[in-house]
């Protein structure tokens, strides 16, 4: 199975699964209507005949093909005693083009406005009942469609496209649509929601060793609303002793200190007083790395705009530059360069103060890494250097008593090993002793002969070396 194919239909039943529940709870509280009643509808036929037009006729592969689901709830409002008129019209509905999951198998197309407007006419069978339709695209859409959606009479339209990070993208054509009524094409419920955020934090650990995670900056990320990553940074404190949530800068913040009942600052004292105890040698180390690590996400947070900042000018310079290249008026060109002058200067105090910034940071970060040593150091209550003086000399005795103590054991074990045999065992060792005597002797004997045999057959007899003489 081709991945944009398995995709767009493992797309197809999460979004349906996660949204009927939703519509299914939504009747009365949210749409319009007393009664409601639902209908599954999809387009198989219409995939069939997609399939026939390419000759292609396999069931499996039918059978493997998003068939372009929907879910429709009606709402109704009793009219007189036997009547009922339609107050609301509310689909989920899934848009993944057949023509283009056959044709490009390996490749997720996105989907265009008229394949947008196609589907969404196609669902409407009582155009004059108020509409409100949620289309999910395996594939996304185009970058016009997010752009400026289409607008068709009587319809309310949001799109829905799966994300990479397991979430999904949910956004309306009317930015004053009812912001619950958007939510029910969310199939993603809060506790996945709040699980993605913990496993992105988890993620970025490493950021918060010497900075920090800012809810703003991790919502437009993620796109989630930024109360619920406030949330989640309150449950992974929680759940983490080393991480805290700083919330004085109006926005909350997720850095990592140390492991401690509570931090505070001292309201009795002045800022340079205040300050100055931080550094100072006395004091609650546990203290002062928690609040030196809120400064620090603070800064560095800080940081991270200013250096956003600069990248923002830098690319306003570029375009400059590039304005002032195509510009042939030297009237054009002399206001652009005034501009780039004052474009640059602002940049380079922008880094003077980023270089500030940095410094700051660096200061905070050696003092931390300073006064968590110490708290090591403390905890562990390593020995004096008179205690291991005094310990070393005594293990050094212990080895003595250890060698003096070997020695003797080893003499013992000889002692008894000779003082275990009895007068018989004695008297067979000895006739064993006495029989390897001869052996030994006949085994040399038998060598001595064999050596012999062997050089006289190397050697030449006389009458052969008289031979030999006579041929020569």
């Amino acid at each position: 199975m081709s991945d944009a194919i398995s995709h767009a239909k493992e797309t197809e039943s999460a979004y349906l699964a996660g949204v009927s529940g939703n519509l299914r709870t939504a009747g009365g509280r949210i749409v319009s209507g007393t009664q409601f009643k639902r209908e599954d509808r999809d387009q198989a036929e219409k995939i069939r005949a997609v399939m026939a037009d390419r000759r292609v006729y396999d069931r499996d592969q039918f059978n493997r093909l998003p068939h372009n689901q929907s879910v429709t709830v009606r709402g109704y409002e009793r009219r007189w005693f036997f009547w009922n008129r339609v107050r609301s019209v509310t689909i989920a509905g899934v848009l993944a083009p057949t023509q283009d999951l056959l044709d490009a198998p390996d490749e997720q197309l996105p989907v265009s406005r008229a394949q947008l407007v196609e589907y969404v006419s196609g669902l409407i069978t009582n155009a004059g009942a108020p509409h409100l339709i949620g289309v999910c695209a395996p594939s996304g859409f185009e970058k016009d469609v997010w752009d400026s959606p289409p607008e068709m009479g009587n319809v309310k339209l949001i799109l829905i496209e799966p994300r990479g990070d397991g979430g999904w993208r949910v956004e309306a054509a009317d930015p004053n649509l009812d912001r619950r009524l958007i939510k029910l094409f969310d199939p993603e419920d809060v506790m996945a929601k709040l699980g993605r955020v913990k496993k992105e934090i988890k993620s970025r650990s490493a950021d918060l060793l010497t900075g920090s995670l800012s809810a703003d900056s991790l919502a437009k990320e993620m796109g989630l609303p930024v109360p619920l990553i406030a949330n989640a940074f309150e449950q992974i404190a929680h759940e983490v002793p080393e991480l805290h949530v700083s919330k004085k800068s109006g926005v909350a913040t997720l850095f990592r200190g140390v492991a401690s009942a509570s931090y505070e600052e001292d309201k009795s004292m002045s800022i340079t007083e205040w300050i100055r105890s931080l550094f100072s040698k006395d004091g609650d180390e546990t203290n002062k790395i928690n609040v030196l690590a809120e400064r620090r996400a603070a800064l560095s947070s800080r940081l991270d705009q200013m250096y956003e900042d600069i990248g923002a000018l830098e690319k306003k310079e570029a375009k400059l530059v590039e304005e002032g290249k195509a510009s042939s008026s030297k009237v054009t060109r002399i206001r652009l360069a005034g501009q780039i002058e004052r474009l640059r200067k602002d940049i380079q105090r922008f880094n003077t103060t980023a270089s500030m910034l940095s410094k700051q940071i660096n200061i905070i970060s050696t003092h931390i890494h300073n006064l968590e040593m110490s708290q090591t150091g403390s905890m562990a209550e390593l020995p004096s250097s008179d205690e291991l003086a005094e310990a070393a000399v005594g293990a050094e005795e212990m080895l003595e008593q250890l060698n003096a103590s070997d020695d003797l054991v080893s003499s013992l074990e000889v002692g008894m090993a000779e003082s275990a045999l009895s007068d018989t065992q004695a008297d067979i060792l000895a006739e064993f002793e006495a029989s390897d005597a001869p052996a030994e002797k006949a085994d040399s004997a038998a060598a001595r002969s064999d050596a012999e045999r062997s050089k006289s057959s190397s050697e030449p007899s006389a009458e052969q070396k008289s031979r030999n003489a006579q041929a020569e």
